[in-house]
């Protein structure tokens, strides 16, 4: 082979590897998520921009199937229950990479055709007021990139402003608004663009304090034994699947499991609560969109069920 074969060679070879550095090398940067209302459950994971604010509103309506036994059976709900639960949510970029929300709730609950009547031997009563108010920081540590999510710490305090303590038999515990504790939540939330679908994910775990001066009790024979509320971990995960630029369909998974506590005593057995979401999203504008979904509450142990209608709309700023 003459040097002018030699030089197509090599020429011919380098050109090879050029291309298939090219094909191998994958991009920096991800192409970016797609626009979408987010999940009605699952927390996103990518903060808003800073100087940016959201308003976002859930109204849902919840009807008390019955309560989960420990064996994972179902029980009767021994009457009516209606839960109705308007959390506001305020959303703000207070810095780069860094988010705070605070959530407001107003509750109002109904009881009807309960089987164990109050002591006047009424059998419906309805109440509400003011739920628990939350505040929360969300700060993201990584950015997505082609290979791994985006990865945000979350840091969240819940106040017992919901009415708890001091509770009337005569309302058949629809005056019960709050948890009546403090809770203290750590916690990640991860979001990947795996096209077609966007997926957000949470793990959090959260410990419970009783407010000062006050001490929850439980009725052990003809004691009163004062106890502690159990700390909680939660999961979600959610899938949203563009359809067009204005249709999203939304699937997500939620679970609650009692442990513990790390600090203090309970007697009560651990609950466990799992369900899915399935709901759709439409965005009307970059500045208005909405979801409308149904929780189910489709499995646990020693915890309520019921079955959710939740509409969200939001506004960006």
């Amino acid at each position: 082979m003459g040097a002018k074969g030699v030089s197509s060679l090599v020429a011919a070879v380098l050109l090879a590897a050029s291309i298939a550095f090219q094909v191998w090398e994958a991009p920096a940067q991800p192409p970016p998520p797609p626009d979408t209302t987010g999940p009605l459950i699952t927390d996103t994971a990518v903060p808003t921009a800073k100087g940016k604010f959201s308003l976002q509103p859930f109204w849902s309506l919840s009807f008390k199937g019955g309560d989960f036994s420990s064996r994972w059976g179902r029980r009767s709900a021994g009457g009516d229950f209606v839960s109705f639960n308007l959390p506001v949510k305020f959303i703000y970029g207070l810095a780069p990479n860094l988010e705070v929300y605070a959530i407001v709730p107003y509750v109002h609950n109904w009881a009807g055709h309960v089987e164990n009547p109050g002591p006047k031997g009424n059998r419906s009563a309805d109440f509400g007021g003011l739920g628990d108010i939350s505040l929360s920081l969300k700060y993201q540590l990584l950015k997505e990139t082609q290979w791994r999510p985006t990865v945000s710490a979350l840091v969240s305090v819940g106040f017992p402003s919901g009415h708890r303590y001091g509770l009337n038999p005569g309302r058949l515990g629809a005056d019960a608004l709050g948890a009546g504790a403090y809770a203290f939540t750590l916690g990640a939330n991860l979001a990947k663009w795996l096209g077609p679908v966007y997926v957000n994910a949470n793990l959090w775990y959260s410990l419970a304090a009783s407010p000062p001066g006050v001490v929850a009790h439980r009725q052990s024979g003809p004691l009163l034994v004062p106890v502690h509320g159990r700390d909680l971990i939660n999961g979600n995960l959610a899938a949203e699947y563009p359809l067009t630029t204005r249709w999203v369909a939304l699937l997500e998974f939620y679970s609650a499991w009692e442990v513990g506590p790390v600090f203090g005593r309970f007697h009560e057995p651990t609950s466990i609560l799992l369900g899915i979401v399935p709901g759709v999203e439409f965005i009307f504008s970059p500045r208005w969109s909405c979801a409308l979904g149904v929780a189910l509450d489709l499995a646990g142990k020693n915890s309520p069920y019921a079955y959710t209608p939740i509409f969200s709309l939001i506004c960006n700023f």
